[in-house]
């Protein structure tokens, strides 16, 4: 293996529900190059792109908080413009897309092959990208503190264990997610991965619990699961509660009615 791939990280300040407010736009490779994740336009930015001939723009999903910039960015640099799901890519970048990318697709760049990997779970459109290095740039399949949102109907978290188990199976040495730091050495791709992998288990027997213990909605499963202050994410723990009373619906644990939103344990 040879060495890293350059990588060029910009911390955009986005509107986002992430702690860091912003989200990380990447520029890969020389040129040509590959930017993903513009999420919004900022000198810092723009000046990284103008130092490189971007020849591809890429995201890792359509949330609105990695798109914002994307259209603009195409029609600057002529870039091609790929998408995981082109419809959804259209509605939420502005922009319609010019190649379909999907597990395994080969992007080009200067320096190297970038090849997709697909992460559903957080988004239902998902991709991460393996830079050929040790490196994966994430998005939001990872993070080196806190947790990774993944809320119903949007989120599916027996698909994100999953890929979160394929990617640890990688055994990457460096993640570049879509919000904060790199994690490399401290903490290391494995111990984050395994960190965000037991906490998924862990809420996922609190919410086991509070079903057993005859929480029979999601307001009430809510209350029973989170030991901590809820306030301004509620909606959040809500969601994600859902998510978690879904997975379990699936495997056949507890009977849930998403008209009356009533659960009760097998």
């Amino acid at each position: 293996m040879g060495g890293q791939l350059p990588v060029g990280r910009v911390s955009v300040p986005v509107d986002t529900r992430a702690p860091t407010g912003a989200t990380n736009a990447y520029v890969v490779g020389d040129s040509p190059a590959l930017l993903v994740d513009p999420a919004g336009r900022t000198d810092e930015l723009d000046a990284l792109v103008a130092e490189r001939e971007i020849d591809a723009v890429a995201v890792t999903h359509t949330h609105p908080d990695h798109v914002g910039a994307v259209a603009d960015y195409a029609a600057e640099t002529g870039a091609e413009v790929l998408a995981r799901r082109p419809d959804r890519f259209a509605d939420a970048a502005g922009v319609e897309p010019d190649r379909r990318i999907a597990e395994g697709s080969a992007i080009e760049t200067g320096s190297g092959t970038v090849t997709v990997l697909d992460t559903p779970g957080h988004a239902a459109d998902h991709v991460a990208f393996d830079l050929g290095d040790g490196s994966v740039l994430a998005g939001d399949l990872a993070v080196a503190e806190g947790s990774v949102v993944v809320g119903a109907p949007e989120g599916d978290l027996r698909a994100y264990l999953t890929s979160l188990r394929r990617l640890r199976a990688r055994a990457p040495d460096r993640l570049l997610p879509g919000h904060g730091p790199p994690m490399a050495d401290e903490p290391t791709p494995r111990a984050s991965l395994d960190r965000l992998i037991g906490h998924r288990l862990d809420r996922e027997r609190s919410v086991l619990a509070a079903v057993r213990d005859g929480a029979n909605d999601l307001g009430s499963v809510v209350d029973a699961a989170y030991e901590k202050d809820l306030s301004g994410v509620r909606d959040l723990a809500r969601a994600t509660v859902r998510a978690h009373v879904e997975k379990l619906a699936v495997e056949g644990r507890v009977e849930w009615d998403p008209d009356s939103g009533r659960v009760r344990a097998e």
